[in-house]
């Protein structure tokens, strides 16, 4: 029933440098914080994007960003369900700040709307419209991926790898997604006691096994969907679109834990447009089942959260995956031990580029990532403050930056 990535529970090791990969020229940045209008909270997770390119990244936890581009930026975009799209200049000079406000969007329907059919039915024909709303062609993407583990409040592991991303023609049957890392780096700390870490398997290629709708998984495959109870929440807007928002809460006992989440479907397109889920755990047997592959002898395991995020974004009358993130919470133990350790996993890909058809060349199986492969079997040390200097990245948060200073000169 579950297609989450499994945690692997395991020791890390440190290893030399290795890269490889060729860096882009993105001489432009700007850098900025978003923020609510009304409230002036900060915004996380909204889509940054440099109008007429490909170029594109997200917010971090903190509202901050920062984008990068071959040419001069005098423009930004930003979108996020919610909210109304914005279109606003960028500061003349690179070192200033941008500030950005959103300001929400509350909508309503019109009552024949709401009637356009029940939950399941919209579900349905969203299924039905998958293949007519995505690309019909090759397609390739650079990607940045971030992968991090917490013990406790403490960062103990970071990876980060710029990739490419490779998915082939509706048509063509005989290739697969594909997923190569060009670039990446590994900081991990050294202490005896955090010994005991945590390989997600999966890693870079979790947009291979977590864009459910192109592997047509979960909530989005027609037998498990009749597992789940579904309802109309009230409407919301994402770049000026009315989104129908359906809530499935699972209806069913079945031998595997399933899935609580809320659905955003293009009420024009009938386009998935955002996907959240989140693993029931109460069972926590079958919780444990859908999260652990394996652990070491005498550690008992209890988990406490499974979430995924997926949003697509519409562009040129077609929705491509532009930002994933999993998150995994869970406490361990040693049965001599009193006190459980909890531990936050977190890993995000955001899509930063989609080349041109005439620049789609296909990714050589001998380069493709693995999704039973961890980034930190393929990733070594690197300490270069400018390490991702050419490329478009997510913002790190302060916190983030500070554990990374911390784990490369006192781990």
């Amino acid at each position: 029933m579950c297609y989450f990535r499994k945690i692997l529970l395991a020791c890390f090791l440190l290893a030399p440098l290795w890269l490889y990969g060729q860096t882009d020229s993105l001489r432009f940045s700007v850098r900025g914080v978003v923020r609510d209008a009304t409230s002036g909270r900060v915004l996380p997770e909204v889509g940054v994007s440099v109008p007429g390119t490909s170029y594109a990244t997200v917010t971090n936890s903190e509202g901050t960003f920062i984008i990068k581009s071959s040419s001069p930026v005098s423009k930004l975009e930003f979108s996020m369900i919610g909210y109304e799209r914005l279109t606003q200049d960028a500061p003349a000079s690179e070192n200033a700040v941008m500030g950005v406000r959103l300001k929400p969007k509350n909508l309503t329907l019109d009552p024949a709307l709401v009637l356009y059919g029940s939950p399941l039915d919209i579900m349905r024909l969203a299924m039905s419209k998958i293949s007519e709303n995505s690309p019909s062609g090759e397609e390739l993407f650079d990607c940045f991926y971030r992968e991090t583990v917490r013990k406790r409040q403490r960062f103990i592991y970071v990876s980060e790898a710029v990739t490419k991303m490779y998915k082939p023609a509706q048509r063509d049957l005989f290739s697969s997604d594909r997923v190569a890392v060009r670039k990446s780096r590994l900081l991990t700390s050294t202490r005896v006691s955090d010994t005991l870490g945590v390989k997600v398997i999966g890693g870079p290629a979790m947009p291979v096994t977590l864009d459910l709708t192109r592997s047509r998984r979960m909530i989005l495959d027609e037998l498990e969907l009749g597992l789940y109870n579904l309802e109309m929440l009230p409407p919301q807007s994402l770049d000026g679109r009315t989104q129908f928002v359906i809530r499935l809460t699972p209806a069913a006992t079945v031998e595997e834990a399933l899935q609580n989440g809320v659905v955003y479907i293009d009420r024009e397109t009938l386009a998935f447009s955002r996907i959240e889920l989140s693993l029931d755990v109460t069972d926590k047997d079958k919780a444990t089942r859908a999260m652990l592959v394996k652990r070491p002898t005498g550690l008992r395991f209890k988990p406490k959260e499974m979430s995924l995020l997926l949003n697509y974004k519409m562009e040129d009358g077609k929705s491509r995956l532009s930002y994933l993130k999993t998150v995994f919470r869970f406490d361990c133990d040693w049965k001599r031990r009193f006190l459980a350790t909890d531990f936050t996993v977190v890993a995000e890909m955001v899509v930063t580029k989609r080349y041109d058809s005439s620049e789609v060349t296909k990714i050589p199986r001998s380069e493709a990532f693995s999704d039973r492969e961890s980034l930190s079997d393929k990733t070594k040390e690197y300490l270069d403050p400018d390490f991702w200097k050419n490329y478009n990245i997510i913002e790190p948060t302060v916190g983030l930056e500070h554990a990374v200073n911390r784990l490369k000169v006192n781990p």
